[in-house]
């Protein structure tokens, strides 16, 4: 007869080990590190569809949505986008459950899901298909390992024709990959000066005064 035991340690073994190999993290690495480490927050165990654009935890990623926090990029002052000294006139302010994107124009939100990577993960987004097929670009660099805070987002209207985003509901993927061990040095133990951010986050130079 078989022992069961040492066949249960070998199971529990052979888990863990392809737990701790490197490549894409799937649904029950993501919740797991979710339940751990609070990755993601507010967690949603699974995809949310009935009636929004969806949402949640998926095979390989997780959809996150996008607050309804926007600022609208305007030109009516003529004010010059500078990344080296941004100024808060490109920008109208607005809260509301759907923003519209004025036409090969783009607005700036969160994420709803405020997230905080571990130092052996890192974190790559791509837009939602709905949008995409819509005309609606979303672009988010890398989350670095060891950083947290809420993604701050950036949807481009590449058409001529006024869009649509609706607050609450899905806006982009987030794909969680591993690494063969963890970084030597973080986000946070360079002090990123994105690090912990709250709310839209506008462009920030490191010798303003802020980390």
């Amino acid at each position: 007869m078989p022992n069961l035991k040492t066949a249960n340690d070998d199971e529990a073994a052979a888990a863990l080990a392809a737990n701790s190999l490197p490549g894409i993290l799937a649904d029950h690495q993501i919740r797991e590190l979710s339940q751990k480490h609070e990755m993601i927050s507010p967690f949603v165990e699974k995809q949310n569809h009935a009636g929004v654009i969806s949402y949640g935890l998926s095979s390989y990623g997780y959809d996150a949505r996008c607050s309804n926090e926007f600022k609208i990029f305007t030109n009516v002052d003529n004010a010059i986008v500078d990344p080296k000294a941004f100024s808060e006139k490109s920008f109208v302010d607005r809260n509301a459950d759907v923003c519209i994107i004025p036409p090969n124009s783009f607005v700036l939100t969160r994420s709803v899901e405020y997230f905080k990577i571990p130092k052996d993960v890192l974190v790559i987004c791509l837009g939602k298909s709905t949008y995409a097929r819509c005309g609606l670009i979303v672009n988010v660099t890398p989350l670095e390992p060891g950083w947290e805070g809420h993604v701050t987002l950036e949807i481009s209207n590449s058409t001529p024709l006024p869009a649509k985003v609706y607050a609450n509901e899905g806006v982009a993927q987030f794909l969680f990959f591993k690494g063969s061990s963890p970084c030597e040095v973080s986000y946070a133990d360079r002090a990123g000066k994105y690090m912990g951010q709250k709310g839209v986050t506008l462009p920030r130079m490191k010798d303003d005064g802020r980390k």
